[in-house]
């Protein structure tokens, strides 16, 4: 009986449309699998991840005792469904590194070396600055509650629905988590030729302006605190982008062949 022998790797990374399907399919059950596995951590630590989420909002009932506040489940498959929706994210964003590698890993082969360097160093750059945002963002979160909460009117109580006020945080964390990510994605069009520093230098008042903007509109809260610590860390990290992409332009341009610089009416070293 003749032994089956596994196709050689194609040296350019060229597949079928068939094993294009099947790298899909297995990149997709490694991510869904990891996804699952940290959910199910997750979900036997709910009591601890439900005590970090709620702690600002109780450090705020604690520092405001005149104040009636609670998180109330109102339905009997409120506990339920929140230990899932909870165990869910946090499996998400805990398993971010292996989803994102995986999504990279499948149009890898694809790309030639140097767009696999790109998008390596992309990758190594999101995941800590999509990190570093959630964690600044769940670092003002008591503030920006204090301050909401604040302006309930005298005589009124805070008592906050699980769901809703689950909801709240996870989308305040995500905003700051994502909007962390414009750097990233600014010195990705630079190296792909679309974003060179000096269009990012000449229009940094506009991008400034719009970056509050962005600030006042993605944020939950309404509160102009809020809206400046998130925007302060943005301006800066557009800043350090400029730096970056104005040392990979003088990279390109160290590289680039003189011969490309001479005039049509002259001869070149050529």
């Amino acid at each position: 009986m003749a032994r089956l022998r596994r196709r050689p790797r194609e040296p350019e990374g060229r597949m079928t449309l068939g094993e294009h399907f099947r790298e899909f399919r297995r990149r997709l059950f490694i991510a869904a699998g990891a996804v699952l596995v940290a959910s199910v951590v997750a979900g036997i630590y709910y009591d601890r991840v439900f005590d970090l989420l709620t702690d600002p909002f109780y450090e705020y009932a604690r520092s405001n005792p005149s104040v009636e506040a609670s998180i109330n489940f109102a339905e009997a498959t409120s506990a339920l469904s929140n230990l899932i929706s909870l165990s869910i994210f946090v499996g998400v964003m805990v398993a971010s590194p292996i989803w994102l590698y995986q999504a990279w890993a499948f149009i890898v082969p694809g790309l030639t070396r140097k767009e696999k360097r790109i998008s390596l160093a992309f990758l190594g750059a999101t995941i800590p600055l999509f990190l570093l945002g959630c964690g600044l963002a769940y670092a003002i979160l008591p503030q920006s509650l204090s301050i909401l909460y604040g302006l309930s009117p005298a005589g009124t109580s805070n008592i906050q629905g699980a769901s809703m006020y689950f909801s709240f945080v996870t989308r305040f964390i995500l905003v700051f988590g994502i909007g962390f990510l414009f750097p990233v994605i600014l010195v990705g069009l630079n190296a792909i030729g679309a974003m060179p520093a000096t269009r990012l230098i000449k229009g940094w008042r506009v991008a400034v302006v719009l970056i509050f903007v962005f600030a006042a509109v993605a944020t939950p809260t309404a509160d102009p605190f809020t809206m400046f610590v998130f925007a302060a860390p943005l301006t800066a990290l557009y800043f350090g982008a400029w730096l970056v992409c104005r040392l990979l332009d003088k990279r390109k341009a160290a590289s680039r062949p003189d011969w490309l610089d001479v005039d049509d009416t002259e001869a070149s070293a050529l």
